[in-house]
């Protein structure tokens, strides 16, 4: 990651306190991504997205963002040790935020080096603006929006696809069971957050899988593709 770079020059106005600045999502979910898109839009920040470490790291060897949201469970690893990592980086990110849909794992990401930690779903404006702007140099105080954004639910299908493609694959029922609980929770879809939550608890159970998967089918059938 470059470390010289300054901050770019803000100039927030009211409805867009974000202005000017530049976020790192690394988010494997398509749909919880769509959603901080719209957040970081109708805040006046840019957005870039990784889908997995080795994605974020790919865009931090070239660029030094003013923000870097983290979920903690991705595909090739653990979003603690990307945590770790930023907040070693002299100079340093000024926000970095944790966000994961399992509140139990607060004090392991702040442990880790976040500044602060969103429960998923994330869709309130003015829960995601403090967020950053608690950890930003202070600009004039602007409004905070108090409305919320919803993702295009045909982001979903994206995400629902993947679990299918991965479920039956040796090693990764523990990463999809994980994945979908935050996409559920996003989502509010309590049964599918709690067959995933049944998986996670019983890995490796024959009838926690079945159910999973044919929630998983028929939700697909029912959720239109972009």
């Amino acid at each position: 990651m470059t470390g010289s770079d300054p901050l770019p020059p803000r100039h927030a106005c009211a409805g867009q306190p974000l202005l000017g600045l530049t976020l790192l999502l690394v988010e494997d979910s398509r749909l919880a991504s769509e959603g901080v898109r719209l957040l970081a839009t109708r805040s006046g920040a840019r957005l870039r997205r990784a889908d997995s470490l080795a994605s974020a790291e790919r865009h931090l060897r070239a660029w030094r963002p003013s923000a870097a949201l983290v979920d903690l469970h991705l595909p090739d690893g653990s979003g603690l040790d990307l945590l770790a990592r930023l907040a070693a980086v002299r100079p340093r990110i000024p926000a970095i935020v944790a966000i994961s849909g399992d509140p139990a794992l607060e004090a392991a990401a702040r442990d880790a080096g976040a500044d602060t930690f969103l429960t998923k779903p994330v869709l309130s404006l003015s829960q995601f603006q403090r967020a950053l702007l608690g950890h930003l140099p202070a600009d004039p105080p602007v409004p905070l929006s108090s409305d919320c954004v919803r993702p295009d639910p045909a982001a979903l299908h994206d995400d629902l696809a993947m679990a299918q493609a991965l479920i039956h694959r040796a090693g990764r029922q523990a990463y999809v069971a994980a994945f979908l609980r935050g996409v559920a929770r996003t989502a509010g879809d309590i049964p599918l957050s709690d067959a995933a939550e049944d998986l996670a608890t019983h890995p490796g159970d024959r009838a926690a899988l079945v159910r999973l998967t044919r929630m998983i089918e028929g939700r697909l059938d029912a959720v239109p593709a972009f």
